[in-house]
């Protein structure tokens, strides 16, 4: 049977990749993605054939990725992140009824949630949540619900695409909404390109981040009520019993 593979190739660094997503990629010979993505790898596998779609065509995409498959080429649609989570797995799994004599094989990668924790510190250390502020594909309305939700529940909140030239305000729209559920002192912080040049990190208050400035290459991490600063680094604390000597 003729297979894809569905790679998540993490936040952007190769040595962030999995052994197994390396593997995926370097027995496939041809490698589907948005461009973006794909020109990450083509320094470290320039011998792949790279088929690239612009955002907004990822339908087309899969069928492309479906259509070298079915041809009898070995197949890696890549994603950034993890395949499963603000990815294409999903969509290839529907895409995938049109072409049932292709076989899909989900490679786990590292999302931006996890990449951009380890540059912070720990602030994932206790019950987390993701959320997108993007409504490209999700009204704004539902997302609002989902962040009071997870504001009144003092979930540790990821706020994966909190910005664009088109959606200046959603994070600072975000923020206000928390406010009502969450102290203005509450830990924060943005990394901006996680694994890639330019790596940065933040450390700031929830009111200090309503101001603050964010991209598509940011990923936003609110704490919760425990959520401090220890060295410099943002930590939830998982609840161990903890004194010092």
């Amino acid at each position: 049977m003729n297979k894809i593979y569905v790679v998540g190739i993490g936040p952007g660094a190769y040595e962030q990749m999995t052994v197994k997503a390396v593997r995926a990629i370097e027995m496939s010979q041809v490698i589907v993605g948005y461009t973006v993505y794909t020109d990450l790898l083509k320094k470290e596998f320039p011998d792949k054939d790279y088929r690239n779609t612009p955002m907004r065509q990822e339908v087309e995409r899969c069928r492309m990725a479906y259509e070298e498959a079915a041809a009898g080429k070995k197949v890696a649609m890549v994603c950034s992140g993890d395949a499963g989570i603000y990815g294409m797995a999903g969509l290839m799994y529907e895409v995938g009824t049109e072409y049932p004599q292709v076989e899909l094989e989900i490679i786990p990668g590292v999302t931006a949630a996890l990449g951009g924790a380890a540059v912070l510190g720990a602030p994932l250390g206790h019950d987390c949540c993701m959320i997108s502020l993007s409504d490209l594909l999700t009204p704004w309305e539902q997302i609002e619900k989902r962040i009071v939700a997870a504001a009144l529940a003092d979930f540790v909140i990821c706020l994966y695409n909190p910005s664009s030239k088109k959606r200046s305000d959603y994070l600072q729209k975000a923020c206000h909404l928390m406010l009502s559920y969450k102290g203005e002192d509450t830990v924060c912080g943005i990394v901006k390109n996680i694994a890639r040049e330019g790596e940065s990190m933040e450390i700031l208050s929830l009111q200090e981040l309503k101001d603050a400035k964010a991209d598509m290459f940011s990923t936003v991490f609110i704490g919760n009520c425990k959520t401090r600063v220890i060295d410099g680094k943002m930590i939830t604390p998982r609840g161990y019993q903890y004194e010092r000597e």
